[in-house]
């Protein structure tokens, strides 16, 4: 049983094209092969001079006694009175057809400077030009994709601990019930209630997904304390300068340090002793840092803006928090950003 298969349309082949267009036309070149009047007139001169050279030696009477030592020299000079005008005709024909291709080159050149001067002219009256179709598209992908990246920087796509953990607030700023409002001087932040360090936690590893309540949640009451605010401030800037490069905090699987180097880095040691912190092992992401850190002075004071902010909060957050609140702040993405940037900036050397 045969089973009839539709036969694969041949695709017909597309046409020559003999002219590429341009923003601002069709710029036709000139066709070099076709013989023009130039060609046609040197062969005419030079047929008419072989033929005229050609009957003059046939009708010239041949010399009765030739010298055997002049007939190399005659023969060589008949040659070059037969072929050198010729050469010479041919010589002129093309330099009047490079000198008419020049011309031709020159009018197309010129009509295009017009082309541009109109555009220009036009668009500076307001009228829309089609050249710039093109490059209004492209400027428009552009801010697109600005304002999606600015809209993903709320939701930095992880996988993190939900589980929930005990309410302790911050020492920095806690407020007791019994503790008199000041008279002067007291700002909105201080009479916010206390941070809890599960929403502090929360709120560094910024929402998971638009759809994340508890995260939003969790980042606006750390945006009305002071200290907290700063530090989540700075991470959303390093954060975003990181993002340009291709870099996210997602992507990274830093090794885990203990709890207790974690409390020797905020209670003020540097190098070899807590080494374990700066656990970011993707080569990419710290070549590409490290670059940008030597090349881009406002990447650079972003990143150690950012590292002294996390310093000073860390500790005071170290002082009251337990070891399962410090491994869950470790795996936020400000904690990693700051493994990143402080191996990069040489924190733990």
């Amino acid at each position: 049983m045969t089973e009839n298969v539709p036969a694969k349309p041949s695709r017909p082949n597309p046409p020559r094209q003999s002219a590429r267009s341009t923003p601002f036309g069709v710029y036709s070149r000139p066709n070099d092969k076709s013989i023009s009047n130039i060609e046609i007139i040197a062969i005419a001169l030079s047929v008419l001079w072989l033929l005229g050279s050609a009957i003059f030696f046939l009708v010239q009477p041949a010399n009765p006694n030739p010298d055997a030592g002049d007939s190399g020299l005659r023969f060589l000079m008949t040659m070059l009175a037969i072929f050198m005008p010729v050469a010479m005709i041919w010589v002129a024909a093309t330099a009047a057809r490079a000198s008419r291709v020049m011309r031709e080159e020159s009018q197309r050149l010129q009509s295009a400077i017009d082309a541009i001067r109109q555009a220009y002219i036009a668009q500076q009256q307001g009228k829309p030009f089609d050249g710039d179709a093109s490059v209004n598209r492209k400027l428009d992908e552009i801010a697109a994709a600005a304002r999606k990246t600015e809209t993903a920087l709320a939701t930095f796509q992880t996988r993190r601990d939900a589980a929930p953990r005990a309410a302790v607030p911050v020492p920095v700023v806690a407020l007791s019930d019994d503790q008199p409002t000041l008279a002067l001087g007291t700002q909105a932040s201080d009479m916010a209630p206390a941070l809890s360090h599960d929403d502090f936690i929360r709120a560094l590893n910024f929402p998971e997904t638009a759809d994340d309540t508890e995260g939003f949640n969790a980042l606006r009451k750390a945006l009305k304390d002071r200290n907290a605010s700063q530090l989540v401030q700075a991470s959303q800037d390093v954060l975003t300068l990181l993002s340009h490069d291709g870099i996210y905090m997602d992507d990274l699987r830093p090794d885990r340090a203990r709890p207790e180097v974690w409390r020797e880095f905020a209670q003020g040691a540097r190098g070899r002793t807590i080494a374990a912190l700066g656990g970011v092992r993707d080569r990419s992401s710290l070549a590409l840092t490290n670059a940008r850190m030597k090349q881009d002075p406002i990447f650079r004071d972003a990143a150690h803006h950012f590292l002294r902010r996390f310093d000073r909060v860390f500790a005071s957050f170290e002082a009251q928090a337990s070891d399962a609140e410090i491994s869950a702040l470790a795996e936020t993405r400000t904690a990693r950003a700051f493994m990143l940037l402080g191996r990069v900036a040489g924190t733990f050397d």
